[in-house]
């Protein structure tokens, strides 16, 4: 009797080998390869019967035989290739995994046959960027990667999750001020390797758009003071910081959101008419300064070092520790006070601060919600300041405006919200 199942498992099988085929073979030398098309989807099938015969011969060693014959084929293969010169092993490796892929379709696991060999084709398409990508790595990135490792698995599971202090304000929990670490750290990590991965050096809309992930006060700094050098592209200069602000308001929903989503949502409308306030700015300032010019962002520091890492917990510890005496002795005036204050240096500690503080106290979700909205406007007026302080007259006149836009929308969406 017909088995459709089977069919489907052996088609499975040889359309993954010849996919693997297909991509080996664009790059195929024909003295060199090991392998092309029809070879890569025989050894799927080679894979899939041996898994076949195992399963239905209850006979293990077949499919093992099998790969050690395919293994033994790969090494002389790699041997004759790596004396002619060509020491690459991609080839041979791909043949194996087109074994292992066409097994797992024979054990009836197609789909995680799928994926890897997705993954496979993904590596192998993408080898001159993932080569580029590895010549731009630093060992300072790589000694600060595996120091994330260290506070994130080592260190966070170590720490107690229970409260310190004296009552009420027994807010100090080790293991939720480093898990803000860590999490603040990974958001702040993603703009540092988009900066890495594209460059530092790109048109003004995307250095904003980095520049709002990885610093939108170092934006800001930058441009203003540039702007005095080349008045001419102020408006350019302003695309550039308006647009940094405007991903930072966004930023602030997201990282709101993996703590406490309902907060995020009581957010969403106030800070996201802001973000929208300024695309629409941005908008407008693009079509009047279209322009071959382009602008810089720095990495900066890398936030997986320890010392980094270290700083923002204090600082977190602290924030969280002062706006919960606000709350206790002042109340919601009191948390609107902290909120402007911690606004004029950072919006990510008091931020965390109230996502932690509205989830254990649900009531306080729209006051939460109030003082986040008062710390990035706080640090919308810093930033606008250093701006026109530093910037030039016309720098100054279209920030103004912009910022003014900017402080009504987002007073509008926290009334309405």
């Amino acid at each position: 009797m017909f088995d459709l199942d089977l069919a489907l498992r052996f088609g499975a099988a040889l359309g993954l080998g010849l996919l693997l085929g297909l991509e080996r073979e664009r790059k195929r030398d024909a003295e060199l390869l090991f392998g092309g098309i029809r070879t890569f989807a025989l050894i799927a099938l080679l894979g899939a019967l041996g898994a076949f015969m195992e399963r239905e011969l209850n006979q293990g060693w077949l499919v093992l035989a099998a790969f050690f014959a395919l293994s033994a084929l790969v090494i002389v293969s790699y041997a004759t290739t790596a004396a002619r010169g060509e020491l690459g092993i991609t080839t041979e490796v791909t043949a194996l995994l087109a074994f292992i892929v066409g097994a797992l379709c024979g054990w009836q696991h197609v789909g995680v046959a799928s994926v890897a060999t997705v993954v496979c084709l993904l590596l192998l398409t993408l080898k001159d960027f993932l080569h580029s990508l590895a010549r731009r790595v630093e060992l300072a990135d790589v000694e600060a990667t595996l120091t994330f490792a260290v506070i994130s698995v080592i260190i966070l599971p170590l720490l107690p999750d229970q409260n310190f202090g004296p009552p009420p304000l027994d807010v100090i929990n080790p293991y939720k001020i480093w898990l803000m670490v860590v999490l603040i750290a990974g958001l702040n990590f993603l703009g540092y390797l988009l900066v890495k991965v594209l460059g530092n050096e790109h048109g003004f809309l995307l250095t904003g758009v980095l520049g709002g992930l990885v610093s939108s006060t170092a934006v800001t700094l930058s441009f203003s003071q540039r702007s005095r050098q080349e008045p001419a592209m102020s408006s350019a200069f302003v695309l550039a910081i308006v647009v940094a602000w405007s991903i930072m308001f966004l930023r602030v929903v997201v990282m709101v959101g993996v703590v406490n989503r309902p907060l995020a949502a009581s957010l969403a409308l106030a800070l996201g008419s802001m973000a929208a306030a300024g695309l629409i700015v941005s908008l407008v300032l693009w079509r009047r300064s279209r322009t071959q010019e382009t602008g810089v962002v720095a990495p900066g520091a890398n936030p997986f070092e320890l010392s980094e890492a270290i700083k923002f917990g204090l600082l977190f510890g602290i924030v969280t520790i002062v706006a919960k005496a606000a709350q206790t002795y002042l109340g919601a005036a009191g948390l609107y006070l902290a909120g402007a204050l911690a606004g004029l240096t950072d919006v990510d500690a008091i931020s965390l601060s109230m996502a932690n503080l509205a989830k254990a106290s649900p009531d306080s979700l729209v006051v939460a919600a109030h003082t986040i909205v008062i710390a990035v406007l706080a640090n919308t007026l810093v930033k606008a300041g250093m701006a026109v302080f530093m910037g030039a007259p016309a720098l100054r006149r279209t920030i103004v405006l912009a910022t003014l836009l900017l402080l009504i929308a987002g007073a509008g969406g926290s009334l309405v919200a």
